[in-house]
C-alpha cells in the first residue's frame, strides 16, 4: 500500500486501545503501531505473548506507550486485583498485531491459555486482528476457516498485505503498515 496522508491527529482521540502483540517477526512493527495510535490521540496499553518477547522486548513497548507492559496471566501483583479483567474492561478497542496463525486459531477456538487469549474472551470491546504470517500459512484452509469464524463473531480483520515477507518470499501475509491499521481502526 502507499503511504497514507498524514497527520493521524485526532482520529482516535480519547479512545482506550489495548494492543496485543503476537509472536511473529512483524512484532517489531507493533512498536510503530503503538506510536501511531498515540499520535492519533488514543491511550494505549500493551500486552505481549511469550513468543512476542522473543522478537521485541517489553522496554520498547513501555517506552512508546508510556505504560507498564503485561506479559503473563500469572503476574502475581496484577492478578491479585484480577488484572486481566481490569484490562479487558479498560479497553474500548483491542487490536491483535501481529496476529499469527497460532494466535488466530486460539482466538477462534476460545482457548484461554495465556493473557492475550484470556483478554479476548473477557473483553466486550471491539476487536480487530492484523494478520501476519507466511503466505502459505495465510492461504491454508485451517487459517482461512479460523479467520472466517472470527469475522462471523464481529472481529475486524485488517490485512494482510501482499508483498515481501521476512523469509525472502513474497505474497499475502505481510502485516499492514501501522498508519493504515490506525486508519482502519478509526474508519
Amino acid at each position: 500500500m502507499t503511504q497514507p496522508p498524514l497527520p493521524l491527529d485526532g482520529l482516535l482521540a480519547g479512545q482506550r486501545v489495548l494492543v496485543c502483540v503476537g509472536g511473529g517477526i512483524a512484532a517489531y512493527k507493533a512498536a510503530e503501531l503503538v506510536r501511531r495510535l498515540r499520535d492519533a490521540g488514543a491511550g494505549v496499553r500493551v500486552v505481549m505473548t511469550e513468543h512476542a518477547q522473543q522478537f521485541v522486548g517489553t522496554a520498547t513497548f513501555q517506552a512508546v506507550s508510556g505504560q507498564p507492559v503485561r506479559t503473563s496471566l500469572w503476574d502475581a501483583a496484577a492478578e491479585a486485583a484480577m488484572g486481566h479483567l481490569e484490562l479487558a474492561a479498560w479497553a474500548q478497542r483491542v487490536v491483535v498485531a501481529p496476529a499469527t496463525a497460532d494466535l488466530i486459531a486460539r482466538l477462534a477456538h476460545g482457548f484461554a491459555n495465556d493473557l492475550v487469549s484470556t483478554l479476548y474472551l473477557a473483553t466486550e470491546a471491539r476487536v480487530a486482528i492484523a494478520p501476519a504470517m507466511n503466505h502459505r500459512m495465510w492461504r491454508h484452509p485451517a487459517t482461512r476457516a479460523n479467520v472466517e469464524t472470527l469475522r462471523a463473531r464481529g472481529v475486524q480483520v485488517i490485512g494482510p498485505d501482499d508483498g515481501p515477507l521476512a523469509e525472502g518470499e513474497s505474497g499475502p501475509g505481510r502485516l499492514r503498515e501501522p498508519e493504515w491499521i490506525v486508519r482502519e481502526l478509526a474508519g
